[in-house]
C-alpha cells in the first residue's frame, strides 16, 4: 500500500495535537505520507499547526505537512478526511447557551435548541465539504467528530454518497469506565442510542450477562469533564433498566440542571473561550513538541484513541467493533433503515456493519430515540431547506424545548443572532 495523505479539516481546533498524538502512536500501523492541517481561521492554524508539525518531526514520522485555509488544497487525493468545524467559532457557541437561558430553556452545544442552531449552522458547510470529496477525493472516508455528530450524520448520510461515519468520545469513555469499576477488561457491551442520547443495555462476559449486577449496584459510567454533572442514583437507574449515557441528565434532569445553567457565572462556552487562549498561548512555545496536560480540561479525554483507532480498523481492514454513528439498516428492528443512529458497528475497509440487536424490548428507550429521531429529521430538514415550518416541528418534539410559545421567540432571537451564518433562512426573503 502507498502512504496515506489525512486531512484535518478544521485543524485550528485546540483539540487537533489529540490526533497528532493518535496518528504518532500508530505511526507503524498508518504509513503517514501527508498530513494537511486546514482551517480558515490564521492565527490559530499557524499556531496549533506549528506545534503539530512538531510533534510529527519529534517522533520521526517523515511525511509532508501542509497548512492550508484552502479546502481544495486540503481535500485532493486524500485517503481520510477528518472533520472537526465549529461554524461561527466559540463566540456563537456562547450564543447558543445564553439566548436560551431568557427564555428558561436549556442553553447548551448540542442538546435543546443551542445544540439545535449548531447544527443549522454546520449541515449546510458539512454538505458543502462532502460535495467537494466527491470532486476532490471520491473514495476518501469521511469521519465526522464535529458536533452534533448524530445530526450531521443523518444530513450526510441520507444526502450524499460519500463514504462517512460520525464519531464520538462519550461511547469509549463509557465503556472504559464500565469495565474497570466491573473488573471486566474483556467485556461484551451492548450500547443502543443517538449521539447524545444512549445507553448501555448489557454486559456480557464469560457467558454472562453483568447489566443487572450494574444496576443493582448504581452503576454510573465516567462523566464528561465538560458536563457538570451529580450521577444518576440507584433507584433511577433500575427504573430506566439500563446505564444512560451523563448527556442524558439534560433530559432527566431537566429543570436541575436548567437551575445550574442559570446559576452560572459563565457558560461552558466562556470557560472554553478562556482555556483555548491559554491552551494557544503554551502552544506558541516553539520548544514544545508534545501536547499539553491542560488539555484534558477541554473534554476530549480519549478523543485521539477513538478517531485514529477508527482510521487504523478501516485502513487495515481489521473488522473490529467500534461504537459509530451509522445508518440503522434494519440494526435495530424499531428504527428506520435510513436512521442515523449510535451503535456498535464492525469497521473494515468496507466500512461499518452495525451490529443487529434483536429482541430489543426496552420500551423506553425505543419511544425515547423515536421522539428524538423525529426531531433530528426535521431539523435536518430545516436546515438543508431554511424551512421555518420544519424548524419548529423539530423544537416541538425535542425534550428540551418543547412549548410552542418559548421555542418561537427563542428561535426568532437565536436566527437573528446566528443570521451571518444562516443564509438559507435568510437568502429567500
Amino acid at each position: 500500500m502507498g502512504k496515506l495523505k489525512i486531512a484535518i479539516i478544521g485543524s485550528g481546533s485546540t483539540y487537533t495535537p489529540e490526533l497528532i498524538e493518535g496518528l504518532i502512536k500508530r505511526k507503524a500501523e498508518l504509513p503517514l505520507g501527508e498530513l494537511v492541517l486546514m482551517d480558515i481561521d490564521t492565527r490559530k492554524l499557524n499556531i496549533v499547526g506549528g506545534l503539530c508539525g512538531r510533534m510529527i518531526a519529534a517522533a520521526g514520522i517523515d511525511c509532508k505537512i501542509t497548512l492550508t485555509e484552502d479546502l481544495n488544497t486540503a481535500l485532493i487525493n486524500a485517503d481520510f478526511v477528518l472533520c472537526q468545524i465549529r461554524v461561527g467559532k466559540l463566540p456563537a457557541r456562547v450564543l447558543d447557551e445564553k439566548i436560551p437561558l431568557k427564555y428558561n430553556l436549556i442553553g447548551q452545544e448540542t442538546c435543546g435548541i443551542g445544540g439545535f442552531f449548531k447544527a443549522l449552522r454546520t449541515i449546510p458547510v458539512m454538505l458543502g465539504i462532502a460535495e467537494k470529496m466527491r470532486q476532490l477525493c471520491p473514495e476518501a472516508w469521511l469521519i465526522n467528530f464535529s458536533n452534533p455528530s448524530g445530526i450531521i450524520s443523518q444530513a450526510i448520510l441520507t444526502n450524499t454518497k460519500v463514504k462517512m461515519m460520525g464519531l464520538c468520545n462519550v461511547p469509549f469513555n463509557m465503556f472504559k469506565s464500565v469495565k474497570e469499576t466491573l473488573e471486566l477488561k474483556t467485556a461484551d457491551i451492548e450500547y443502543v442510542g443517538l449521539n447524545h442520547l444512549s445507553w448501555i443495555t448489557s454486559i456480557k462476559s464469560g457467558g454472562r450477562d453483568y447489566l443487572k449486577t450494574a444496576l443493582d449496584m448504581g452503576l454510573n459510567s465516567e462523566t464528561m469533564k465538560n458536563i457538570p454533572s451529580s450521577g444518576f442514583s440507584k433507584e433511577f437507574i433500575q427504573t430506566i433498566g439500563a446505564i444512560p449515557s451523563s448527556y442524558m441528565e439534560y433530559y432527566y434532569y431537566r429543570d436541575k440542571k436548567l437551575k445550574l445553567l442559570m446559576e452560572a457565572e459563565q457558560t461552558r462556552g466562556e470557560k472554553c473561550e478562556a482555556i483555548e487562549e491559554e491552551l494557544l498561548s503554551i502552544y506558541s512555545n516553539s520548544e514544545l513538541n508534545t501536547k499539553p496536560e491542560l488539555l484534558s480540561t477541554r473534554g476530549g479525554a480519549n478523543y485521539s484513541e477513538v478517531a485514529v483507532s477508527l482510521v487504523d480498523a478501516i485502513y487495515n481492514d481489521k473488522q473490529e467493533k467500534h461504537v459509530v454513528n451509522v445508518l440503522n439498516n434494519g440494526a435495530l428492528d424499531f428504527m428506520e433503515d435510513n436512521d442515523s443512529i449510535e451503535i456498535n458497528a464492525v469497521i473494515g475497509k468496507d466500512g461499518a456493519k452495525p451490529v443487529r440487536i434483536t429482541g430489543f424490548s426496552n420500551s423506553h428507550i425505543i419511544d425515547y430515540m423515536r421522539m428524538v429521531k423525529s426531531y433530528e429529521r426535521n431539523t435536518v430538514i430545516a436546515a438543508i431547506n431554511g424551512d421555518e415550518d420544519a424548524a419548529m416541528r423539530a423544537l416541538l418534539m425535542n425534550p428540551l424545548v418543547g412549548d410552542y410559545h418559548l421555542a418561537k421567540a427563542c428561535f426568532d432571537e437565536l436566527k437573528e443572532a446566528h443570521k451571518a451564518y444562516l443564509p438559507q433562512f435568510f437568502n429567500a426573503l
